[in-house]
Parts: structure tokens; sequence; C-alpha cells
């Protein structure tokens, strides 16, 4: 009996190798623009805000713009201010409590 050697297709194992490698999750983006759509509505409804510094002190006022490395922050009774990202340890959005005071009063 005459015994025939199969040798396998090069190209049809570099194309399958290239399908299977085409499959492979790729790594989540390191940027996801949350900041960038957070910081956008803020300013553009010129959300009261509150910001905290690392080491505790707060400030109030709205965002009036911002980019990679600082937000500029306007302030209605005092100067406004250029804040470093870097020094910030949170944002938060400010109530309306003096007008809900006001409205208990008057009822």
């Amino acid at each position: 009996m005459n015994r025939k050697l199969i040798r396998p297709n090069l190209s049809e194992i570099k194309d399958k190798m290239s399908r299977e490698s085409s499959k492979r999750k790729t790594h989540p983006p390191s940027e996801t623009h949350a900041e960038n759509y957070y910081c956008l509505k803020q300013m553009n409804k010129k959300t009261p805000m509150g910001i905290v510094f690392n080491d505790g002190e707060t400030v109030e006022g709205y965002i009036e713009w911002y980019d990679k490395k600082c937000i500029k922050l306007n302030r209605d009774d005092a100067p406004n201010l250029m804040i470093y990202k870097n020094g910030i340890k949170y944002l938060y959005k400010l109530n309306d409590t003096k007008g809900s005071r006001e409205k208990k009063q008057n009822k």
C-alpha cells in the first residue's frame, strides 16, 4: 500500500491565525470622556458647584471653562479662581438650600 504524505497548505494556516488574532479582546479605552460630558453640562447650565481640595478646603462657584489640567471657577462674591485638577479631591452640585428655606418660612 502506497502512503501519501499530507501537507497542510500554509496560506490556509496563515488565514486561520489572522482571523483568530483579530478575535482577541481589545483593551478598554483609557479615556471615557465622562469628565468632558459632566463639565460641559454643568458649564452650560451654570450649575452652582462646590469644589473640595485635597486638604479639605471648599470653594463654591460655577465652572466657566476647563481644560486638561485646570478649571476656571467663577464666583459672585469673590475673585475667580484657576484651580489645578490634581489639587481637587471631588466636585459636587450645591443644593438650593436658601430658596427652600425661604419657601418654608413664607408658608
